[in-house]
């Protein structure tokens, strides 16, 4: 699966993907859809830094024509150490794109990135109690669930239960050759 998806930066083709993330309900899921929000914000980002930052960034998640079917995010987490020991990986795939194994692959390879290009101890990620899909793709690719995090995101009117998984470098069996 990972043949047919690669991760690159944003170009600024990729522009009226990342404010569909921002202005189309549907381009999030359930799951991820927090409401409208300005959809400059992710064009004065790419403009500041192509969305690849110190403490964050974001990658396209792209298939072999160049078609962007995502977006796969990490952000430093202090969690008590240094800045680069712990980051909270994210991702989210256009619906049309969804349900084929492309998540998986694509935060397999974005583990993977993390952990040959990072002094990454721990790598973390949050999803919705309810999202069975993402929290079997996290485990697949190693990921351990650690907790629920009870009534800690707003979205569609109610409180919603997320859970936390973790990875730990030393944990890792996918390939960083």
């Amino acid at each position: 699966m990972q043949d047919s998806l690669a991760l690159r930066p944003f170009v600024e083709s990729d522009l009226p993907f990342l404010e569909r993330l921002d202005a189309d309900p549907d381009a999030l899921g359930p799951y991820e859809w927090a409401g409208f929000i300005d959809t400059r914000a992710r064009r004065r980002r790419w403009e500041k830094d192509g969305y690849i930052g110190k403490e964050s960034a974001a990658l396209a998640v792209v298939r072999p024509d160049d078609t962007v079917i995502g977006i796969a995010s990490w952000e430093a987490k202090t969690r008590g150490g240094p800045i680069g020991g712990c980051y909270e990986i994210g991702l989210a795939l256009l619906p049309e794109h969804r349900g084929r194994g492309y998540g998986t692959a694509a935060q397999s390879m974005l583990v993977q990135y993390l952990l040959r290009y990072t002094t990454a101890n721990r790598l973390e990620a949050q999803t919705d109690a309810e999202n069975l899909a993402e929290q079997t793709a996290l485990e697949r690719i190693g990921f351990r669930r650690e907790g629920l995090l009870r009534g800690v995101r707003f979205r569609h009117g109610i409180w919603r239960d997320m859970v936390l998984y973790g990875l730990l470098r030393d944990e890792a069996t996918i390939s960083l050759e």
